[in-house]
């Protein structure tokens, strides 16, 4: 997980003109499921026409990203050439090849420095308008450390060779895990994650089955796209699940309870699912949290690999943070398929888990009172 004490921000280019609709975003769902990359914003996809030179290669598509990082910019840059492997790229002296993906370290904070071949800010950030464009997307407001100007006045003042660039409304990559449009997740069809559905390919060959029968011909599609959504999570953070919905509250000193929030999450040892209820309360100090907003957090940490004890902290260490209230308490009660479909077998079994923290864990009359609540 990253380092807070040791955070910066950059802004990475991407671009790729072969296989284009598949690469580009799973190059995105490769660095948001990175550990030391929080990506916080993605642009617009842009359709451009490659250079001069290019030989009358394919279009292609560029999109920005601003992302939160603890990795040195040297670092970083090592990671995106590993994606960029990952997904097949093959660098070569041509600056003006096709290529299936290209990951490049436009800004770093507000650092100007020469590395040899290579330099921040990147020089095409200021000069070419299918860097530009879409960081001015991402990052309007961003001051180029030299040249002292926005990267929105940097992108009004260039000029298109081959005349504006398209906007690609087909193509969303600035979601959590849903990383096309239609917004109807099971929609999205072929090449959606090819690495993880060869994955799932070669799992069902171990298992004695074959991949290519009617009934599982599209088993590694369906598997990969619904561990995405299970597991995205880790693509989310609890920033984007407030999403800014908190409010004053003077005189707000009552205890707020929600309860029965279902959850469903996946063991960390079997990934075998658990699913069950949460009831989360807090004792507000002058702010309180929208309603949905103590669901949609439980959610950011349930879909991953997880077990409940660590779940329950996880999600009454959020609420402390995002509204340091006098107390939080949360308690779980859930069903694990583990232990009903395999092991001791027994389907009744549930457990639950508390974590209390300031006043519910000081004193006893609020905890209880608590209690008592999510009893009836």
């Amino acid at each position: 997980m990253i380092d807070r004490a040791r955070v910066a921000h950059a802004i990475i280019s991407l671009g790729s003109n072969i296989e284009r609709e598949q690469n580009l975003p799973a190059a995105v769902r490769c660095l948001r499921r990175h550990r030391h990359i929080d990506v916080e914003h993605v642009s617009r996809v842009y359709e451009t026409e490659p250079a001069t030179g290019a030989g009358g290669g394919p279009p292609f598509y560029n999109a920005a990203m601003l992302v939160a990082t603890d990795l040195s910019p040297v670092e970083l840059r090592r990671e995106l050439r590993a994606v960029e492997a990952a997904l097949g790229r093959q660098r070569t002296d041509d600056r003006n090849a096709p290529r299936t993906i290209d990951l490049d370290l436009a800004y770093f904070d507000a650092m100007a420095k020469d590395f040899g071949d290579w330099r921040l800010p990147d020089p095409e950030a200021a000069t070419a308008p299918h860097v530009a464009v879409p960081i001015a997307d991402v990052a309007p407001d961003w001051v180029h450390p030299e040249l002292g100007n926005t990267m929105a006045e940097i992108a009004s003042g260039l000029k298109w060779p081959h005349g504006p660039a398209r906007a690609v409304t087909s193509l969303h990559l600035d979601t959590p895990f849903v990383v096309r449009a239609p917004e109807d997740f099971d929609t999205v069809d072929e090449g959606y994650a090819p690495r993880m559905e060869e994955l799932v390919r070669q799992q069902l060959l171990e298992l004695g089955e074959e991949p290519e029968r009617e009934g599982l011909v599209r088993t590694p599609l369906r598997v990969a796209k619904a561990l995405d959504f299970l597991t995205s999570g880790y693509s989310t953070s609890v920033e984007e699940a407030v999403n800014g919905a908190i409010f004053d509250a003077e005189g707000a000193e009552e205890m707020v309870l929600v309860r029965d929030i279902e959850f469903y999450s996946v063991c960390e040892h079997h990934m075998l699912p658990f699913f069950g209820k949460a009831a989360i309360a807090y004792l507000p100090d002058k702010r309180i949290i929208g309603l949905s907003k103590l669901a949609r957090i439980t959610d950011v940490f349930a879909r991953r690999l997880q077990v409940q004890e660590r779940l329950t902290n996880q999600v009454a260490d959020a609420v402390q943070q995002v509204l340091d209230p006098h107390g939080v308490a949360v308690v779980m009660d859930g069903k694990h398929l583990c232990m009903m479909m395999r092991g001791v077998q027994k389907q009744e079994s549930s457990m639950v888990t508390s974590a209390m923290r300031g006043t519910f864990k000081s004193d006893a009359r609020t905890r209880n009172e608590f209690l008592d609540l999510i009893r009836r």
